[in-house]
């Protein structure tokens, strides 16, 4: 079954940014990935273990500001994401990642602004939960997020 919505990672040329200095300006630090299992943004899996991956500031919603002249004043924010040190080939297919896991949905109108959110259990239905946010036409863009840290794991738009 195909899905209308479609998890979008980290741009390559933000990749490539975010690997020289990240979005709070430090230079970006790789290590080496030895349990595994870190959310990669850049290809929306788990990393394996012995990857080099790195922890890096990124405000997504700044970045998506830039791209539509939105302004999102204080909703504007920036949080750690884990990318591989080197570029990689981005996501394999167009499943939603992560699923299985309780995760928050925070969605965004047009001009940045946050319209609400909601807690998507591990067992609900991402799509269901991602049309169920689509219904309104005030939504522009749904954060999903981790619960545990609140950190972002990718952009989903309106299809």
């Amino acid at each position: 079954m195909t899905t209308p919505y479609t998890a979008r990672p980290i741009e390559p040329p933000v990749l490539k940014d975010l690997r020289t200095a990240d979005d709070a300006g430090r230079p970006m630090t790789a290590t080496t990935d030895d349990e595994g299992g870190s959310p990669l943004r850049c290809c929306l899996r788990h990393s394996e273990p012995g990857e080099r991956i790195a922890l890096v500031a990124y405000a997504p919603l700044r970045r998506w500001a830039v791209e539509t002249g939105a302004e999102p004043g204080a909703y504007d924010e920036q949080g750690p994401v884990f990318i591989h040190a080197r570029q990689c080939p981005g996501p394999d297919g167009d499943a939603l990642p992560f699923a299985g896991a309780r995760r928050t949905f925070r969605r965004y109108s047009a001009d940045g602004h946050i319209l609400g959110g909601r807690l998507v259990e591990a067992t609900d239905s991402f799509e269901t939960a991602l049309r169920n946010a689509f219904d309104d036409p005030a939504v522009a863009l749904v954060h999903v997020r981790a619960v545990e840290y609140g950190c972002f794991l990718y952009e989903v738009r309106r299809p």
